[in-house]
């Protein structure tokens, strides 16, 4: 099946999956997989937004004894880095790429203008949403649930070092169960690991689906874009 299943997509890529083996930084062999799957799926006519977390370089929680909105903020300067490594690559592969943040720095990126973005997107130009919601105590899933509420993204693709969502750590319990389809409700009251409870709730609220899968196989990306049923889907 060639045809995209969806028009207009929003990507969650956690900051992680950047660092591939090395865990930390940016691995630049796992960079180029995903931007060359990426180009597979811009090249099928899909409009693409991208949020993509900080975790590979800081993670606003596990600054203790720091004060949680300088944490956070650190947090949201760490996705500006993967943000412009993926605008870079992306545009290597000759895809026109836009970059816009939440916290001003018009000196290597666009503020966040919703108007602005939505015609980036209608002229094929694929759009990275850096520094989060541009305010403290809010994860880059809900930037993510957020942003694809306000440009219209039919789905939200959950990218993470994971190939589902578990009902506990398949990296602690070799017994973990892995989940095909859940709702919004399931993963609230459940207390799965799928998004944080804003962001879920807001997914919920706008009718929004979320479908989670590994990118340990960048491959996977063309799958769900073609509709192939992997990962978990919640709906």
């Amino acid at each position: 099946m060639n045809t995209p299943k969806y028009k207009r997509v929003m990507i969650k890529i956690s900051g992680e999956a950047l660092a591939g083996d090395v865990k930390t930084g940016i691995n630049p062999d796992t960079l180029s997989e995903i931007s060359d799957k990426i180009k597979k799926v811009y090249d099928m006519g899909v409009e693409m937004a991208i949020v993509v977390g900080g975790g590979n370089f800081w993670r606003g929680r596990t600054g203790k004894g720091m004060d949680r909105t300088t944490a956070d903020h650190m947090g949201m300067l760490a996705t500006v880095i993967n943000s412009l490594a993926l605008q870079d690559a992306f545009e290597s592969r000759g895809i026109p790429t836009r970059v816009q943040t939440a916290i001003e720095m018009r000196q290597i990126a666009e503020p966040y203008i919703r108007r602005r973005a939505v015609r980036h997107l209608e002229k094929k130009r694929i759009v990275i949403f850096a520094c989060g919601t541009g305010n403290p105590y809010f994860s880059t899933d809900t930037t993510a649930a957020l942003r694809a509420a306000e440009i219209d993204a039919e789905v939200i693709l959950l990218a993470k070092k994971v190939d589902g969502v578990y009902d506990s750590d398949p990296a602690v319990n070799p017994d973990a169960k892995k989940f095909d389809r859940l709702t919004y409700i399931d993963v609230l009251n459940r207390g799965l690991g799928v998004m944080d409870s804003t962001a879920t709730s807001l997914c919920m609220d706008n009718n929004i689906p979320i479908i989670v899968f590994g990118l340990d196989q960048p491959e996977n990306i063309i799958k769900v874009i073609h509709g192939e049923e992997i990962g978990t889907i919640v709906k």
